[in-house]
């Protein structure tokens, strides 16, 4: 069935709280592990079907933002999640108090138990107004960045179409740009930072009213996490300054030896090469038939699942007016069926999101039949891990899309990944001062990421350009706004990516096999769980950074990037 037949119906909330509450007592009172673990059955029925039309109207609405019905359904969802997760939290409750637990661990494995610990942890009765309104700004500030309207040479962008005149050969005509599209931020600063604060100030009165000192342990609760803690994630980011930052900061100065100049401004990074930026030799459309070709090539796991995508129309890939920014995937359910959006905009950007975006695609395909909803996905430091190790076991295809750049593509691809280490890991450091300083000014709060900013990318210079000098870079980043502490995931995932790099470079068939084995596991374990189960090292090791970074060094030093 094609998305567009999708039935959306908007589920109504006293007869869905009505009925399931009904299998909740009959859950609580079943007089055998049989009779509860089909009532559990029952009751993952109605949650998925919940979903699914919460999931449907998502991408409906993103899509178009303008489109005023699934505008009011995706209000309607803001106000009435928090109502669906209370009655979630019931069901945790009673499923961690079952007579039957012993069973049902052994039926359906402990992490669903471990979750719905710390799924408790995250939600009163109280915070439920909180919720809701934290809901509201989040889309409040998605709609602002979708509404952006950029005038530009007589031509009209948004914040995605933009990026190829950020990244064009003429320098002066790239500053232009770049300038023109951070004006829209500068302009709408206010209104940004205002929502920032309240949704800061949101999460801070819930962690208290929950008991936490502050947001951290609940935001970490939140994205649970079972197996590390921000102690583990603060000593990571130490790795990340003392490997990474000294070779991104040489990587930054061979890009600016290659362009002929002293040193990079702010407009230059993008710009990657003198010669132009590595970019797909077709339209959508192409970029599609080959990447067809690449996946039916890859394996028949991959070809199944690609065509899968194609013919029920389960991609949206290109940038268009009152689209919202960005890519993600997201599942529905009750059509098992993936789900990839994104903004092509014509630069090597689109084989990255689409890799990507189709890793993750691939993980929940693959984990479709798994039987519970807290499986289809697992969190999100290991949903990355996916998504990013997909874009390097397609390296092979990229003459596909880039043809005589496909080299170039590489080199940039491998070194753009480790080049967002120090970003990711300074995101993060950011988001632990703003939820441990919840009552900062906005000026403080650009000051701090300024200051983290310099002590990761301390290549990054602004020049005259006082709005993102005074520290305002961070109001670009829909993570900070949407999903607190939602960001160190992908450093996480990527030292994990690189592994993979590394094994299918020594051996295809093993690590494919490894991969593989991942995707089908789904959400069935924790995050070092999983990272065991795929042969790979943990991220916390303190050897692990060191020793996974020095092959890329290597890999990228063999690479003559002059004659790019």
């Amino acid at each position: 069935m094609p998305f567009e037949s999708f039935e959306y119906l908007r589920p109504e909330m006293e007869s869905f709280t009505k009925e399931m509450n009904v299998l909740l007592e009959q859950f609580e009172c079943a007089p055998s592990f049989k009779d509860q673990n089909q009532l559990l059955m029952r009751i993952n029925s109605m949650r998925t079907d919940f979903m699914s039309m919460y999931n449907i109207c998502h991408i409906r609405h993103t899509v178009n933002t303008k489109d005023e019905f699934y505008e009011a359904e995706n209000n309607f969802f803001d106000q009435n999640i928090p109502y669906y997760e209370a009655v979630n939290n019931r069901f945790y409750e009673l499923l961690l108090a079952s007579p039957f637990r012993k069973e049902l661990e052994e039926a359906w494995g402990r992490q669903l138990f471990v979750l719905a610990t710390l799924s408790l942890k995250t939600f009163k009765p109280e915070i439920l107004e909180d919720m809701q309104e934290e809901n509201r700004l989040s889309s409040e500030y998605t709609k602002l960045k979708a509404a952006a309207k950029i005038e530009f040479q007589g031509e009209e962008y948004n914040l995605s179409s933009i990026h190829p005149m950020e990244t064009h050969s003429d320098r002066e005509l790239r500053k232009a740009a770049t300038e023109t599209k951070w004006s829209f931020f500068e302009k709408n600063a206010t209104q940004i930072e205002e929502i920032f604060h309240q949704l800061v100030q949101k999460r801070h009165a819930m962690a208290q009213k929950l008991g936490y000192e502050n947001y951290i342990e609940l935001g970490y609760a939140r994205m649970k996490r079972s197996d590390y803690t921000p102690e583990m994630v603060a000593n990571f980011r130490k790795q990340i300054q003392e490997f990474i930052v000294p070779i991104t900061t040489q990587l930054y100065q061979r890009q600016a030896k290659r362009l002929g100049l002293d040193h990079l401004m702010y407009y230059d990074e993008d710009f990657r090469f003198a010669s132009g930026n590595p970019a797909p030799q077709g339209e959508a459309g192409w970029i599609i038939a080959q990447a067809t070709k690449m996946y039916e090539e890859l394996s028949k796991e991959t070809a199944e699942f690609f065509h899968f995508m194609q013919d029920n129309h389960l991609m949206n890939l290109v940038a268009q007016d009152g689209k919202a920014t960005g890519g993600y995937c997201t599942y529905i359910g009750k059509y098992k069926a993936p789900y990839i959006f994104s903004n092509f905009n014509g630069t090597s950007a689109d084989i990255d999101v689409l890799t990507h975006e189709a890793g993750h695609a691939f993980q929940v395909y693959s984990s479709r039949n798994i039987g519970l909803n807290e499986y289809q996905w697992p969190t999100y430091e290991a949903c990355e891990i996916h998504s990013m190790s997909m874009e390097f076991f397609t390296w092979p295809w990229m003459k596909l899309f880039f043809k005589q750049d496909t080299n170039k593509y590489k080199f940039a691809h491998l070194a753009n990944s480790l080049k967002f280490l120090p970003y990711g890991v300074a995101i993060d450091e950011f988001q632990h001062y703003i939820y441990q300083n919840p009552n900062v000014s906005p000026k403080e709060r650009n000051t701090a990421w300024r200051s983290i900013e310099k002590k990761y990318l301390p290549h990054r210079q602004y020049g005259e350009n006082s709005f993102l000098e005074s520290g305002a870079y961070w109001q670009r980043q829909s993570h900070l706004f949407f999903a607190p502490f939602y960001y160190i995931d992908y450093t996480l995932a990527q030292i994990c990516a690189f592994q993979f790099w590394k094994k299918d470079s020594e051996d295809h068939h093993k690590a494919w096999d490894d991969y593989i084995r991942l995707c089908k596991a789904g959400g069935s374990k924790s995050f070092l769980e999983l990272v065991q189960l795929a042969d790979l090292i943990s991220p916390f090791d303190d050897s692990c950074v060191e020793s996974v970074v020095t092959e890329i060094k290597t890999w990228l030093n063999n690479i003559d990037d002059a004659t790019f």
